[in-house]
């Protein structure tokens, strides 16, 4: 039969259902697809805390979005107009979230009496009319993967598990993406396996032919490829973007990298994938606790080591004594923070902006520490680097601010050239710093450059420059042990006024105010970049006049915040918390500022800032 091709600009998809459904990688194979034709993307994992949560529950219910369109986007999507449903729990848990006549791709074969009486439903959704406002394609996609699947010689449990294939195939068909890269895909995952790996190979050209034979879906749609700037991209998540970064920092440092951590949702990913990369002088150790982990990252700086721990925010409440040493110590060390819900274990797989003031002040004493957050996915990898460099340049530990929402979502990244990247070749100390009143020559570690302030960074087993360092507050200049007021307040104060120096070593707060007379401007930090960025695409779309900032650095802020705040005669400040970056911009440059503040597990809906900017306009 002949059926309508429709071109569409873009589309936000949304695979649904139990844990053991495998949504995740089904999700994850259709960006693949969608990255390799060319389209810009982005995507929002949601998943259970719990390693295998109740089948068939609400709690249970695992959901990948991706968004992705023939043109710059910015967000995976305020709500879908696509769902895949795999069970009645898949369902339900989403249909809230759908606007009137999205479609809905049922797995029918799932909707039995109790597995609808488990999550509420009294009568079956499909034949009650609650879903009329919603175009539904009841589809067995249980029962049609087990019959495609008849001449394998593997049970009717392994043929069922394959219904995410099917449904990825009727998917790629659905939306013309390419298919080679997930065949290759599969037969590499299930090498081993090699009648299961071509079981899902077939369940997967299953769903591809039964898109193209059925009478329901006579429509197919064509996404163009997006225009984006020329060079060679990439799909990748912000783990892994920020994992790159850290090797790539190593390598233009000339120093081995040395991964201190303990394991912890949604940060493990780092570990993993730089076990990865000892051929690039990585070496990880997954230590016993978060404790142990830092320990040994600090000691690696020590020996002369890009030292890096990795963790979310119950963990930096753990490392928050070692940090403090490190402060002492004047050593380059990354604290990576990949934030989620708190407080204690909270909400482990849910993001959330909750731990800026734990970086800028979850330490006992006056303990400045830089703190730098990438806005994107793939600007994790840039804002690795920058971290590294300040903390290599000014010997100090920096808080590099991840959270969930960048970590496992994902986006078309351009690979850089390496020369493109920053020399942040350090010296080390190699001979004594200090001339003696007899003329001796004595190393000195805590004699700073004039600049920086920074203190020399002697390894271990120099001859000559053996020196003391510790916890106990120590003497300007020599390094050993001074319990006097008049040099603790001065070490105070120098060990400050290096954080704050870096200001000039930044660059300055960009804002986006292309009428050069808006009165509103907006200002965020970390992941809040992409809905913010989308709700003021919108309201200047409808002819409202607004500017944008987004903070890359936040502690110390750039040399010219207090120019841009006091330019507008309203500040909003939206963030995934309760206003951490709020309260430091009204502390410290007296701004009115507006806060604007979601704790749900979940980055902001562009519609919403959209709508929040355009009542702040209207009142100004």
């Amino acid at each position: 039969m002949t059926k309508q091709v429709k071109q569409i600009d873009r589309v936000v998809i949304r695979f649904a259902g139990d844990s053991g459904d495998g949504m995740q990688l089904t999700g994850d194979r259709f960006t693949s697809e969608t990255a390799t034709f060319g389209n810009d993307l982005s995507t929002l994992p949601n998943f259970p805390a719990e390693i295998r949560a109740p089948a068939g529950t609400l709690p249970g219910v695992s959901s990948f979005q991706l968004h992705f369109a023939d043109h710059d986007i910015l967000t995976p999507g305020d709500a879908p107009t696509v769902l895949v449903a795999m069970n009645p729990a898949a369902l339900k848990a989403n249909i809230r979230d759908l606007p009137r006549g999205a479609e809905i791709i049922v797995n029918t074969d799932e909707f039995s009496k109790r597995a609808m009486a488990k999550v509420g439903y009294a009568t079956n959704p499909l034949e009650d009319g609650s879903l009329d406002a919603y175009n539904i394609h009841a589809v067995p996609l249980t029962t049609l993967t087990v019959d495609s699947l008849a001449e394998f010689d593997i049970s009717k449990k392994d043929a069922e598990r394959a219904k995410n294939m099917f449904a990825l195939g009727l998917l790629s068909w659905l939306y013309h993406r390419p298919t080679e890269s997930t065949i290759a895909f599969l037969k590499k995952k299930f090498a081993k396996l090699p009648v299961i790996a071509e079981a899902n190979v077939a369940a997967f050209k299953a769903g591809w032919n039964f898109g193209e034979t059925t009478e329901g879906f006579a429509v197919s749609y064509e996404i163009a490829p997006a225009k984006l700037p020329s060079g060679t991209y990439r799909n990748i998540t912000g783990n892994l973007a920020l994992s790159y970064g850290l090797v790539a920092a190593g390598q233009r440092a000339q120093l081995p990298v040395y991964l201190g951590s303990y394991p912890i949702t949604p940060a493990s990913d780092i570990l993993h994938e730089l076990s990865k990369h000892k051929n690039f002088d990585v070496r990880t150790f997954q230590a016993e606790d978060e404790i142990a982990g830092i320990g040994a990252a600090l000691g690696a700086s020590f020996g002369g080591a890009l030292g890096v721990t990795t963790t979310s925010g119950p963990g930096v409440a753990l490392k928050s004594e070692a940090i403090g040493l490190a402060v002492s110590l004047e050593l380059p060390l990354l604290i990576v923070d990949v934030q989620r819900g708190g407080p204690s274990t909270g909400l482990p797989t849910k993001t959330e902006q909750s731990d800026l003031l734990q970086a800028m002040f979850g330490r006992n004493g006056e303990a400045p520490v830089p703190i730098v957050a990438p806005r994107t996915a793939g600007d994790c990898f840039d804002a690795a680097i920058e971290a590294a460099r300040i903390a290599l340049k000014y010997r100090t530990p920096v808080f590099l601010l991840s959270d969930g929402y960048l970590a496992n979502g994902s986006e078309p990244w351009r690979i850089p050239a390496v020369d493109d990247l920053p020399d942040l070749r350090v010296e080390f100390a190699t001979e004594p710093n200090h001339e003696l009143e007899d003329g001796s020559k004595v190393f000195w570690p805590y004699k700073r450059d004039e600049e920086t302030l920074a203190r020399p960074w002697a390894v271990p087993g120099t001859a000559g420059l053996e020196h003391r360092i510790g916890g106990i507050e120590k003497a300007d200049g020599t390094g050993a042990i001074n319990y006097e007021p008049a040099n603790h307040d001065f070490m105070v104060r120098i060990r400050q006024a290096k954080v704050d120096g870096i200001a000039k070593d930044i660059e300055p707060l960009e804002v986006d105010d292309p009428t050069g007379d808006a009165k509103v401007l907006v200002v965020g930090w970390g992941s809040t970049y992409g809905p913010i960025a989308a709700g003021v695409r919108r309201v200047r779309g409808q002819g409202g006049k607004v500017a944008q900032a987004h903070f890359r650095h936040l502690n110390p802020f750039p040399a010219n915040t207090a120019e841009v705040l006091k330019k507008y005669d309203k500040v909003i400040v939206p963030e995934m918390n309760l206003g951490q970056l709020a309260l430091l911009l009204r502390g410290k440059y007296l701004v009115d500022a507006i806060a604007y503040n979601q704790v749900r597990g979940l980055p902001f809906k562009a519609e919403e800032l959209a709508g929040v900017i355009q009542e702040v306009i209207e009142s100004v």
